[in-house]
């Protein structure tokens, strides 16, 4: 058990939230907690002192600096005749009562409330630096940054602009302000075809949807301009082609946090590469292998693919089931589960809490002694309106919605992105607006997953995904893990039993689903009635629908 921990407002003031919060804080993390109340004089904060003999001593003051000064200084007179200094001792004001206070020399730290909230965990768990007011030496690998950053999520953030120059002058920039744990580095198109094969590259198209890089020392460079402010973690996108060649370069230049690799695409499927998607699927499975060989946690982002092409929710269940049972099965240990809300636009609020509940279900009933996954949630980035005051009323409600999952990772998206690509400012005032969310909604908030909405929807996801990934399995014609056999995937995927609306006409997809967003939730629709389509009934009409040539189930 860990010591005590009290607080409360000093002399005449009666402003006692900090204190309150403080404490909230402290008893989550252990602590036995005792409030002192509003307006305390000095005296019976000494008999506090003596009675509850406790390891931190939390003081606010929130009225004029002067009156805040010559308070603190009696009660360090009172402390130093009492012989009870020999603990820690804590401030909480406005910043002209904490600069006022500070040079007493009394408290160890002084609170503004410009710190981010996870500043006053860490100095309650008692972290030396922040003691003496100096930063954390921040970890270098997502799992002792999720450690350091716990009870709070991390953030991370997209972000690669059309010149070299200008995307290293952006990461130093966002480095230095702190605002982000996690930097995602996005490559232009002809970096994740193409590297390479540079022979291939359309100098036309350098620079669109991302940074080009072009070799490994451009990617140090990058990785070099990081290396300040709080040392974000570094990552990449995967290529979309010789993805094991792109993981072994991220993971030596910028030290890849952890890898994103598809299972289903980056392939004919969505013109990211010329690779069939069976061969795709196999060199994507042997990228996930040799990470998990390494250690390097593996994202595998398939479930949002599909739901970004109108799929139904029950398809964006299974693809999540699907992405976090092949990674297990390639030997991945840590994995991260991205859960994309708003996709497709349209889904209502509990919708999307119950797809993503379903999701999480599924993706966290395979865990073991051998594979855990991190949770991490984002706004949708096609539901961002191109009015930007819009758009960051849109990213607030979002993460709001969002943190009713408990996510480890906020994948922060630019609350620009329907208007342009983020620069670095348009990225630090995204994460601001997300810390704001966080700061009054991480705790306390109802339970929306408890509600019977949601939990109905869930459980119904749960039983339609269950179909579906029983009529893939039937697909298989060997000894083989269906789930995992590149033949039976790319084949359920061509006969429709994995399908999405934006896929017609595609030759290596059926192209078969129709969709329609009915009741905030998207549904599989009869083609001609527009009537929901139970997932039995689809998958058994896809006999009598599938066009010639196609493979048979």
């Amino acid at each position: 058990m860990k010591h005590t921990v009290i607080a409360g407002a000093l002399g005449n003031c009666v402003h006692v939230a900090g204190a309150v919060k403080f404490l909230a804080a402290a008893g989550e993390l252990g602590y036995k907690t005792v409030f002192l109340g509003a307006a305390v004089p000095v005296e019976r904060i000494i008999e506090a002192i003596e009675r509850e003999d406790p390891e931190i001593v939390g003081i606010s003051y929130r009225l004029t600096p002067e009156a805040g000064e010559r308070l603190a200084l009696q009660l360090s007179d009172a402390l130093s005749e009492r012989d009870l200094l020999d603990r820690r001792f804590v401030f909480g004001g406005t910043p002209p009562v904490c600069a006022a206070v500070e040079k007493l020399g009394l408290f160890e730290r002084c609170f503004t409330g410009l710190e981010d909230p996870d500043e006053v965990w860490q100095y309650i768990r008692g972290e030396e630096a922040l003691r003496a007011g100096k930063p954390v030496r921040p970890a270098d690998d997502l799992l002792g940054r999720l450690e350091q950053k716990r009870p709070f999520p991390l953030l991370r953030h997209h972000f690669g602009l059309p010149r070299l120059s200008e995307t290293i002058d952006g990461v130093r920039a966002i480095a230095e302000s702190q605002c982000l744990d996690v930097i995602s580095i996005a490559p232009d198109q002809n970096a994740q075809e193409c590297m390479f094969r540079p022979d291939e590259m359309d100098p036309a198209v350098d620079g669109a949807g991302g940074v080009p890089v072009r070799s490994s020392e451009d990617l140090g460079a990058i990785y070099q301009a990081s290396r300040r402010g709080n040392h974000p973690l570094m990552r990449i996108y995967s290529g979309t082609r010789d993805l094991v060649q792109w993981a072994e370069l991220a993971q030596r230049t910028v030290h890849n946090a952890w890898a994103a690799i598809p299972l289903c695409w980056y392939n004919q499927l969505d013109g990211r590469s010329r690779r069939p998607p069976e061969e795709s699927i196999a060199e994507n499975q042997a990228a996930m292998r040799w990470c998990a060989e390494r250690g390097i946690p593996v994202e595998v982002n398939e479930p949002h693919h599909w739901a970004l092409r109108d799929a139904h929710d029950t398809i964006a269940v299974v693809a999540a089931y699907l992405a976090a049972y092949n990674a297990r099965a390639m030997g991945v240990r840590r994995y991260v589960a991205q859960y994309m809300f708003n996709t497709p636009p349209g889904l209502e609020g509990a919708m999307d809490l119950a797809k993503a509940a379903a999701q999480i279900e599924m993706v966290e009933g395979l865990h073991g002694p051998e594979f855990t996954s991190v949770r991490q949630v984002r706004a949708g980035l096609l539901h961002l309106s191109p009015r930007l005051l819009q758009a960051k009323g849109q990213l607030a409600a979002s993460t709001m919605l969002a943190l009713a999952v408990r996510p480890h990772v906020i994948h922060v998206v630019g609350f620009c992105e329907g208007d342009h690509a983020a620069g670095p400012d348009d990225v630090i005032e995204s994460c601001e607006i997300v810390k704001g969310v966080l700061r009054n909604a991480w705790w306390g908030m109802p339970d929306m997953l408890g509600s019977p909405e949601v939990q109905e929807r869930k459980n119904h996801l749960l039983s339609e995904a269950r179909q579906t990934l029983e009529a893939l399995a039937e697909l298989a014609e060997a000894d083989e893990d269906p789930l995992t056999s590149p033949a039976v995937i790319s084949k359920a995927i061509r006969t429709g039993v994995l399908d999405a609306p934006h896929l017609s006409g595609n030759e290596a997809a059926a192209g078969l689903l129709v969709t329609r967003v009915i009741g905030g939730a998207v549904e599989a629709v009869d083609p001609g009635s527009g009537k929901p389509l139970p997932e039995r009934a689809r998958l058994n009409g896809l006999a009598h629908k599938r066009p010639k040539g196609r493979v048979a189930c």
